[in-house]
């Protein structure tokens, strides 16, 4: 490993004994809250969750922790919208072809069904996750938000769903909130299996 993936990655990541790549900060949060909500201390096991900054960078992250580079166990949460990208990633990796979603599953890359947020979303509920929102005082955001003509006919779930990106930094924020007010019996099947590999 250069000075310059070192510099890329940190130096967590670089001694760690396996990663899992994410494609934000909003799902390194959330997995990271995971993990310490079932008692998990992920640096002392030598677990590293490393955001891409993208779905398209997930070839050069795979170079550089997978078999071709220092070869630690990887595995992998994506969503739905960028499953092709970390699909054409892994072939390219030589971790096999024409690759289905069960395949990646055993490869222990993992697809959520639309992103992140819809799979809290429905593991938790509307009601507690207007719950959260009200706890960060954003309520008053919400009900602005959802009677803008564009959303007033959706439902709740894809309301929240939006809302969460309206501004900088509250996926962000909220990933990690939305984490802890889950019942550990109803944790999103990707981020459950991811965090179960590594």
């Amino acid at each position: 490993m250069t000075v310059r993936d070192v510099d890329l990655v940190g130096p967590r990541a670089a001694a760690a004994d396996a990663v899992v790549l994410v494609e934000g900060l909003s799902d390194q949060r959330a997995l990271e809250a995971l993990a310490m909500r079932r008692g998990r201390d992920l640096e002392a096991e030598g677990v590293s969750i490393v955001p891409i900054a993208g779905a398209k960078n997930i070839g050069g992250f795979l170079d550089l922790f997978g078999p071709q580079g220092i070869n630690v166990r990887v595995a992998g949460l994506c969503d739905a919208a960028e499953e092709g990208d970390f699909r054409r990633a892994l072939e390219l990796a030589d971790l096999g072809s024409n690759l289905t979603r069960a395949d990646m599953e055993r490869l222990d890359f993992y697809v959520c069904v639309a992103d992140l947020e819809d799979e809290l979303i429905r593991s938790l509920g509307a009601a507690a996750v207007e719950r959260v929102i009200d706890a960060e005082g954003e309520t008053g955001s919400f009900r602005i938000f959802q009677r803008q003509p564009a959303w007033r006919r959706r439902t709740i779930e894809e309301q929240l769903r939006r809302f969460f990106g309206t501004h900088s930094g509250r996926k962000i924020r909220s990933a990690a909130l939305l984490v802890h007010a889950l019942d550990l019996t109803r944790v999103p099947r990707p981020l459950d299996r991811v965090l179960a590999h590594v």
